[in-house]
C-alpha cells in the first residue's frame, strides 16, 4: 500500500522537493466540452503548457500520445503493460521511488475543482502494480497563486526499474458492468455532470446513463475558490449517499472516457473503500454500442 498520502498539499510537497527519492510528475492534459452541438470535444496535450512552466524538477507524463493505446478504437484507453512500464522507466519512476502527480485542471474553461488527469495517471499506476503515490491538491494553478517556484527547465530523474505487477481487478470492461447492472453487490457510479446523467446533452452517442448507476458528479467534491477539496466528512457523506462505502460491497466508476471516473475512485480509496474498479471505455464504449441499455432521467 501507499506509504505517503493519497492525496497531499502543496506545503506537503514544497517541504520534499530536495528528496532524492521523489518523483514529480506533470500529467496535464487538456479538455474542452463544446457550448454548442455545432463544436466537437476537443483534447490536446499538456506538453506546451509544461514547457511554459511546471513545478521545479517535474517530469512531462503525456497521457494522450505516451500513455495511451496508440491502436485502440477510443481515446485514452489504458496501453499494453509493456509500453506504459518503458515510459514510466524512462521518466524515472519505479522501485525505490514515491510520486506525487499534479495537473493544470480538469476542463478548459470550466472552474470544477478535481485532479482527474492526475488521478488517471495514479489509476494507471495502481493497475501497472505501483502503489506509492500522491496527488496534488489543487494543482500547478494552486501552487502558482501561491508563490511558489515554477521552472522551464525540463525535469530529469535517473532511469528506474519498474517491478510491479499488473492489478486486473482495477479495470473493469464492459462485459463487468453488463453483470453489475443486476449485482446487488456492486454499486455503478456515474461520474457525468447531473445533466449528462439525464440524458440533457449531446456529448455521446447516446444520451443517459447505464442502468442501475447512481450519479456522484466528479466536480462535487473541492471549492473553486480556493481549489481545495472538501472535508473529509462531506465526501464521506456525498459517497455514503450512494451507497459506495459499504466495505462489503465493489464499486465500479464510469465517465465519459474513463478519467473522471479515476478522481471518484481515488477519492473512494481515500476514504477507505479499496474495492474499486474503473470502467476504461466508459461512455464512449457504452454509447457506441447500441446493444448497451441507456436510460435518462434521474
Amino acid at each position: 500500500m501507499s506509504k505517503h498520502p493519497l492525496i497531499v498539499n502543496t506545503e506537503w510537497l514544497a517541504e520534499r522537493l530536495e528528496d532524492p527519492n521523489l518523483r514529480i510528475v506533470d500529467a496535464t492534459t487538456f479538455l474542452k466540452i463544446p457550448d454548442s452541438e455545432k463544436e466537437e470535444v476537443g483534447m490536446w496535450s499538456g506538453r506546451d503548457a509544461y514547457n511554459q512552466g511546471h513545478i521545479p524538477g517535474a517530469v512531462f507524463a503525456d497521457l494522450m500520445h505516451e500513455l495511451s493505446d496508440p491502436e485502440a478504437p477510443l481515446p485514452m484507453t489504458v496501453p499494453p503493460r509493456e509500453q506504459f512500464v518503458k515510459k514510466m522507466e524512462e521518466i524515472g519512476v519505479g522501485d525505490g521511488t514515491y510520486v506525487v502527480i499534479y495537473d493544470q485542471g480538469a476542463l478548459v474553461g470550466n472552474p470544477v475543482v478535481a485532479a482527474q488527469w492526475a488521478s488517471r495517471l495514479a489509476w494507471q499506476l495502481r493497475y501497472e502494480g505501483f502503489e506509492d503515490i500522491s496527488v496534488l491538491e489543487g494543482g500547478y494553478q494552486k501552487w502558482k497563486e501561491e508563490g511558489r517556484p515554477t521552472s522551464t527547465e525540463p525535469g530529469h530523474y535517473p532511469q528506474a526499474k519498474f517491478s510491479g505487477e499488473r492489478r486486473p481487478e482495477l479495470l473493469a470492461t464492459k462485459e463487468d458492468v453488463k453483470r453489475a447492472m443486476h449485482d446487488d453487490q456492486i454499486i455503478l457510479i456515474n461520474s457525468l455532470s447531473p445533466e449528462d446523467f439525464r440524458g440533457e446533452t449531446n456529448t455521446y452517442p447516446r444520451k443517459g446513463h447505464i442502468p442501475n448507476s447512481v450519479n456522484v458528479f466528479f466536480g462535487s467534491h473541492g471549492d473553486p475558490n480556493t481549489r481545495k477539496i472538501y472535508d473529509e466528512s462531506r465526501l464521506r457523506e456525498t459517497f455514503e449517499k450512494a451507497g459506495a462505502l459499504d466495505p462489503d460491497k465493489k464499486v465500479i466508476t464510469y465517465c465519459g472516457g474513463g478519467i473522471a471516473a479515476t478522481w471518484n475512485a481515488l477519492l473512494l480509496n481515500m476514504l477507505g473503500q479499496q474495492n474499486v474498479a474503473v470502467y476504461d471505455g466508459s461512455m464512449n464504449e457504452w454509447a457506441s454500442d447500441p446493444d448497451c441499455p441507456l436510460i435518462t432521467g434521474s
